[in-house]
């Protein structure tokens, strides 16, 4: 019980301290869903140490987080903008539903939140609470996509050499 303790307050100061010095180049390529690179990583690693992270907690998160990018960027959040960005494409001269717009407005929250966004989320609530599932109100083709953009968003966090 006491290690989860110590994980939760890592967690908290290491929030403080990235939002303290979020105009970092390495934290603002996260935040606005560039592409990191290894020393992107390296800074980023530096700054949960000067946040008061030891060797066991940024291990920790390494292994639970699937990579410091990851982990950070769950901290600090996608910029709304960047989210919105990654989303052109798939919205661009098409005619959505009022279900898809807010379908799609919930994937960009969710990111603007978290950082990134598992597929499978697609099926749970608050998603699912809208429709009761994607495949409702998606085509397949649509849905590939929508996959392939919550993907996309992830990989930018891991450099490239990283990226399973």
């Amino acid at each position: 019980m006491r290690i989860g303790t110590n994980f939760e307050r890592f967690r908290a100061k290491a929030r403080v301290y990235l939002r303290a010095h979020e105009d970092h180049l390495a934290l603002q390529k996260l935040r606005r869903n560039k592409q990191l690179s290894p020393t992107d990583l390296d800074e980023l690693e530096r700054m949960l140490v000067a946040s008061g992270g030891g060797t066991e907690d940024i291990d920790r998160v390494r292994r639970s987080s699937e990579g410091l990018g990851l982990f950070i960027r769950s901290l600090v959040g996608l910029d709304r903008e960047a989210a919105n960005e990654a989303f052109s494409g798939f919205l661009a001269g098409r005619t959505l539903t009022a279900n898809q717009i807010s379908f799609i407005d919930l994937i960009i929250a969710h990111l603007t939140q978290n950082g990134a966004m598992e597929p499978e989320r697609l099926y749970e609530s608050p998603f699912s609470d809208l429709a009761p599932n994607p495949e409702s109100i998606f085509l397949s083709a649509d849905l590939d996509r929508l996959v392939t953009i919550l993907n996309s968003v992830r990989d930018t966090a891991t450099p490239p050499s990283e990226v399973a």
